[in-house]
């Protein structure tokens, strides 16, 4: 059984984290030695991607500088991206594998601890069946190691579990953009911001998660534009909108309908667009009549002359953009609210055109890379579907099998999860997630992790999950392999390997490839380099919605990024989506479906009347495996607190500092307060960056959205009471 060998204490004396303070060489070195080379590439964080150059000396990377020419973010960085560096040379770094004993973990050489996977993936697959085993993977890897995990699990493995921790950001929006519009991917790239004429950012906390992204929304008010904002809190860019709707969690599908209401009904709708483009409005116009402003005030708690402003500036406007987030995403009923943002921007005509669309602003580094080439559970390369005998075929010649050898879809990473409760998977494969501290009701993770008869991880950190790990393979940062990444705009962009992984440290894509030819499939991975797998990508891709083709190594390089779809060598790029109004489902019409109001998997009651939502603050990022072991992000927010306002804590004689013990139908943490007037009285807000007792996924649940199998980390029922301390221990 998966039980780590040691305490957790004992283990983060040994693995971490362990705050780092100065980079190598220290503070004085840049100044004294200078670096041998700049490596121009992209920070490892969030789906922003923004380009930085990378100091290097020593094969290490001591410091960056600003790179003022990408034409994302030119030369600006956020608090985790101007300390991204600090990873190199890092004291937590994983230097060879390991191998779990009854004691602990101990070093091991490559040969013992892939000898030893192999024959444990085949002995579990050879007695419970090849389905027996499953394959997590990373919405931060590279591209070329998406594909190759959703390769060697359908190929080397013949598994059809494999998903990915992008399962828990951005699902519900690629799949209502797929169910309306044919493809997931943002009709517009970030440079049509500034000229919309208003934009509605609905549940985006933007200034701390994606704060790149604020430079564009700032611009377009400086242009004139209008900002209207959704969400239970104040987030900061709130201070500058021009109009707050401060939303009930779980109840954006009621506020959005009753927006359309109001377009409908003043007459504001693009009747033309709508005849001329779409299929489906009747339906849909019908469902609304019901939503009338005072019926969702109700349900929401915006007052319903704001929810008659909000829809009379998004009508009005020539060119209105909506940008969403986890917000609106991490729900039950995700889908339903993704379709109901969409409905709004096809009745008013706003899409396919500059300053106008429906846009997602996506949470992972990789996050729509990481998604279209083959480790998502239900896609093959190219956003095929798994299910399309066509997309099988395709892609079969490419990898020199038969359509009927590869498996159809298999879980989704929560359904894993289940499975192996259940005792239907045995072992698990995972490189670079962490399902301990990210996946909801992390009590249920642990005890599944706890059931695995092998578990071997991939990472370059030894995280809270590979604390059950049998074997731990040490892998590669972003910057010691060469590759792409799709930012969140759909622009595929190139990183370059700055140095070598440290120490005994592999490539991830070198690991894998070595693991398949050890499990007898070595003919189907011939790689010697990611360039190889690129080249091979770009074919499997090759007449997909996501056509990789057209786009080599060195055109990225030339033309700073290149728009999917690409088809052909010469074509130019996608960068927007939809112009002429035609979409992607094979008529060539967008598609109005009814977004059905429906409450969430976890409702408020007497015992527990208060609604919890989680999210990220500025200087963490996701698990926070990688930022909890930076010093000057740790200082910034060292533990999670909880936001309350005063009018709650007041009832509960709370204040600043005091510990808080939060409940929900799974468990309880005690955490300190933060009294803020900037989040609704009937909730209250954790970060959920932390392991453990402070962890917010303690209190989380499992409510899964039907369509995209996306968790409803954003609302939960809880209650609070004052605390006399902290929980003891971990």
């Amino acid at each position: 059984m998966a039980k780590p060998p040691q305490s957790v204490e004992a283990l983060t004396a040994q693995y971490g984290p362990h705050l780092k303070f100065v980079p190598p060489g220290g503070w004085q070195g840049e100044s004294l030695k200078g670096p041998e080379k700049l490596v121009k590439t992209h920070c490892c964080f969030c789906g922003q991607q923004c380009g930085i150059q990378l100091k290097v000396r020593d094969n290490q990377v001591t410091g960056f500088e600003p790179w003022e020419e990408f034409p994302f973010n030119r030369g600006m960085l956020c608090p985790k991206g101007v300390r991204r560096y600090m990873q190199s040379g890092h004291p937590d770094r994983l230097m060879s594998p390991l191998i779990r004993t009854d004691s602990g973990f101990r070093e091991a050489g490559w040969e013992e601890a892939m000898s030893l996977t192999a024959r444990r993936l085949q002995e579990v697959q050879a007695k419970y069946g090849k389905d027996a085993v499953a394959v997590y993977g990373g919405a931060s890897l590279i591209t070329e190691k998406s594909y190759l995990l959703g390769k060697f699990a359908r190929v080397a493995l013949g598994t059809r579990h494999i998903d990915y921790n992008g399962r828990l950001c951005m699902v519900s929006a690629g799949t209502a953009y797929k169910l309306a519009l044919g493809v997931d991917r943002n009709p517009n790239p970030w440079e049509d911001i500034p000229k919309a004429q208003v934009v509605l950012v609905a549940g985006a906390n933007v200034g701390e998660c994606f704060p790149i992204t604020t430079d564009y929304l700032w611009r377009m008010r400086d242009n004139g534009g209008r900002l209207i904002v959704v969400d239970p809190r104040m987030t900061p860019i709130t201070r500058n909108a021009d109009l707050y709707l401060p939303v009930r969690p779980g109840t954006d599908t009621a506020l959005f309908s009753a927006m359309l209401h109001v377009i409908l009904r003043d007459g504001l709708a693009d009747l033309e667009f709508i005849e001329n483009h779409t299929n489906g409005f009747d339906q849909v116009a019908e469902y609304v009549k019901a939503w009338d402003p005072r019926r969702a005030a109700d349900v929401t708690g915006v007052r319903p002359e704001d929810i008659e402003k909000a829809a009379q500036w998004f009508g009005m406007a020539e060119r209105a953009m909506a940008l969403h987030a986890r917000g609106i995403e991490h729900h039950s009923h995700g889908v339903e609210n993704c379709l109901s943002l969409v409905n709004l921007c096809l009745a008013t005509g706003n899409i396919g055109r500059e300053g106008a669309g429906p846009n997602m602003i996506t949470g992972q580094g990789n996050g729509q890379g990481g998604r279209e080439h083959g480790q998502k559970c239900d896609q093959l390369p190219g956003q095929r579907h798994i299910a399309d005998p066509a997309a099988r075929e395709h892609v079969a010649k490419v990898w020199g099998i038969t359509p009927e050898e590869i498996p159809q879809a298999g879980y989704s990473a929560v359904e894993i999860m289940e499975a192996i409760h259940r005792g239907e998977i045995k072992a698990l494969f995972s490189m670079c997630f962490n399902p301990l501290v990210s996946l909801p009701d992390s009590e249920y993770t642990r005890a599944a992790l706890e059931k695995l008869e092998f578990f071997c991880v991939v990472d370059f950190f030894l995280s809270e999950t590979a604390h059950h790990a049998d074997v731990v393979l040490a892998g590669s940062l972003q910057e010691e392999e060469e590759g792409v990444v799709g930012s969140g705009e759909g622009r595929v962009i190139k990183i370059n390997k700055a140095v070598d992984p440290p120490g005994e440290a592999r490539g991830d894509s070198v690991i894998v490839v070595d693991l398949a030819r050890r499990l007898g499939k070595g003919q189907y991975f011939p790689f010697e380099s990611t360039r190889e797998i690129f080249d091979e990508l770009r074919e499997a891709s090759r007449g997909g919605h996501a056509d990789y083709y057209g786009i080599t190594y060195e055109r990225i390089e030339k033309e700073m990024g290149i728009f999917w779809p690409c088809p052909t060598l010469d074509h130019p790029g996608t960068p927007r989506f939809f112009e002429g109004g035609k979409f992607a489902h094979p008529d060539g019409r967008a598609r109005f479906l009814v977004a059905e109001v429906r409450p969430s998997g976890d409702p408020v009651a007497d015992e527990f009347p208060i609604f919890l939502t989680t999210g990220r603050v500025v200087s963490q990022y996701l698990s926070g495996a990688q930022t909890r072991r930076i010093g000057a992000l740790v200082e910034q927010y060292p533990n999670p607190k909880v936001e309350i306002h005063p009018k709650l804590a007041g009832q509960h004689g709370i204040q600043t500092d005091d510990w808080v013990t939060v409940t929900t139908r799974r468990t309880s943490i005690t955490v300190q307060a933060m009294v803020v007037r900037t989040i609704r009285p009937d909730t209250v807000f954790i970060p959920y960056h932390w392991p453990g007792r402070k962890s917010a996924n303690r209190l989380t649940h499992r409510t899964l959205d039907p369509r995209s199998k996306i968790p409803e980390f954003k609302v939960s029922a809880c209650r609070i009471e004052k605390a006399q301390g902290p929980q003891g221990g971990q």
